[in-house]
């Protein structure tokens, strides 16, 4: 398929009530309202095309720019490509989910998911942090340096309730990869995720709710997964 093609499949395939739901999850124009899981189907076309992936994503179409993250090569995306998306991401789902996964994914994930953090932008910092719980979802915990993640966690709980909203949300979400996912600081998460308490997380005109991280690490622990992880960061 071309990239005309392809965006001619995305408008077909685009629908108004799946629009609206997006916008109200802070979804920006333009896009066509194409729903996740017909995005999936057109993976399984594209594959790990990465020049179409690259083209798509400079669309700026949402709906593309989503499909693009999905059929990037995590082996030939670079760490330059991977910062101008960050960069051009319109809103977190884009940012947050279609780059972080992809990061995590490819070798720069956790140099640029150090370097993100750093960010003054919301999108980025937060993207940063979602760069580092993908990353940890998916990682041989024999390399992961747990003193590094001790410490971040640490810092999650000096700074999560002072961050913009997108951030706030995105260092809750990595409290609760690192508790998951690495049993090494499993304790530390929890003890820290009791001591922030509720994250107050403004969720707009949506019914979605900010997972406590102390009752989600807890009931992963019930279940007997800490540690297990997930093949892949990216769907």
């Amino acid at each position: 398929m071309t990239v005309g093609e392809v965006m001619a499949e995305l408008e077909s395939l685009g629908n108004e009530q799946t629009k609206k739901t997006l916008l109200r999850h802070g979804a920006v124009e333009p896009f066509f309202g194409v729903k996740i899981g017909d995005l999936k189907g057109l993976r399984k076309e594209l594959k790990n095309d990465h020049d179409i992936a690259l083209a798509l994503y400079g669309t700026g179409n949402s709906d593309a720019m989503y499909l693009a993250g999905l059929i990037a090569d995590s082996e030939k995306v670079t760490e330059e490509e991977l910062d101008r998306w960050v960069n051009e991401a319109t809103w977190a789902l884009i940012s947050g989910t279609t780059v972080a996964a992809l990061a995590a994914e490819s070798r720069h994930g956790l140099a640029l998911g150090r370097k993100w953090i750093e960010s003054e932008k919301e999108l980025i910092a937060a993207a940063g942090w979602q760069t580092l719980s993908h990353y940890l979802s998916i990682a041989d915990n024999d390399g992961v340096d747990t003193n590094e993640i001790e410490t971040l966690l640490k810092r999650v709980s000096l700074e999560i309730h002072t961050e913009p909203n997108e951030v706030k949300a995105a260092m809750n979400g990595f409290l609760i990869s690192a508790g998951s996912y690495l049993p090494e600081v499993t304790g530390l998460a929890k003890k820290l995720a009791r001591k922030i308490g509720v994250v107050e997380v403004n969720q707009g005109d949506t019914a979605c709710k900010t997972p406590d991280a102390l009752a989600y690490i807890e009931k992963i622990e019930k279940m007997g997964r800490i540690g297990k992880k997930k093949r892949f960061a990216r769907c």
